[in-house]
């Protein structure tokens, strides 16, 4: 908590730097800021302290009175960790593995069950993109390599996106799909290693601006799930 408190008597620097190390020397006092012109004091204590302590630390010469009542400081929000800020991600691909998973464990076929993953995967990962489309381009451009040459790429990107997770899930032109896949990925993944080589702390636009996630090893991770399947799924047709 702090609290102000007017003092008189202070006449130069020397005056102030001595107030300022008497009242440190109070049990519970751990901040003290003086001000000579204001003639007062901003104490942070640990606990309340009374008056009658502090007035027993100073000098006779110097007068203290409180001028305001105790106010709570404000707690510093400390910093998420890395596992909290991507926790969003993690539920995402919980339920996109959870649905692939239903959707095939009566007749269980692996190959179908990937594609159902992929086509999932693009549907929601470019539903996210599509709440906030014009600020979505900045941030991909900061680290997609075509996106940084063709900015209008970064404007059709979602789009492409939702195409591609239809193709999977209707079963139409997959070959294509796939190819495609391994193509818009594939540049993507480039730039997020890059990104993560060079350490540099950005957004991850992977899931559009609505939910904040750093740039981390899961996005590079998460696009190697993907290519990963699309090369065997490729390679298995």
């Amino acid at each position: 908590m702090k609290r102000t408190f007017s003092i008189m008597g202070m006449t130069c620097q020397g005056c102030v730097a001595s107030v300022k190390e008497r009242l440190l020397g109070v049990q519970g006092v751990h901040q003290v800021e003086v001000d000579l012109d204001a003639a007062e004091a901003e104490i942070s204590m640990e606990k309340q302290v009374s008056i009658s302590q502090l007035k027993s630390a100073l000098p006779q010469k110097y007068q203290i009175e409180a001028t305001q009542n105790i106010t709570e400081v404000a707690p510093v929000p400390t910093a998420k960790s890395k596992l909290q800020q991507l926790r969003p991600l993690f539920l995402i691909f919980f339920y996109l593995f959870g649905a692939a998973f239903l959707l095939n464990y009566a007749d269980w076929n692996s190959s179908e069950a990937m594609l159902d993953f992929m086509g999932l995967f693009y549907i929601v990962f470019s539903f996210f993109k599509l709440l906030d489309l014009k600020g979505f381009p900045d941030s991909f451009r900061i680290y997609d390599p075509l996106a940084k040459a063709i900015p209008v790429y970064a404007w059709i990107y979602p789009f492409l996106e939702l195409a591609l997770g239809l193709s999977f899930l209707m079963r139409f032109q997959v070959g294509i799909a796939l190819i495609a896949t391994l193509v818009i990925l594939g540049i993507t993944t480039l730039g997020v290693t890059k990104t993560l080589l060079d350490k540099k702390s950005i957004r991850c636009a992977c899931l559009g601006t609505a939910l904040n996630l750093p740039m981390t090893e899961a996005t590079f991770i998460e696009n190697t799930i993907m290519l990963v399947m699309a090369s065997v799924m490729l390679f298995s047709t």
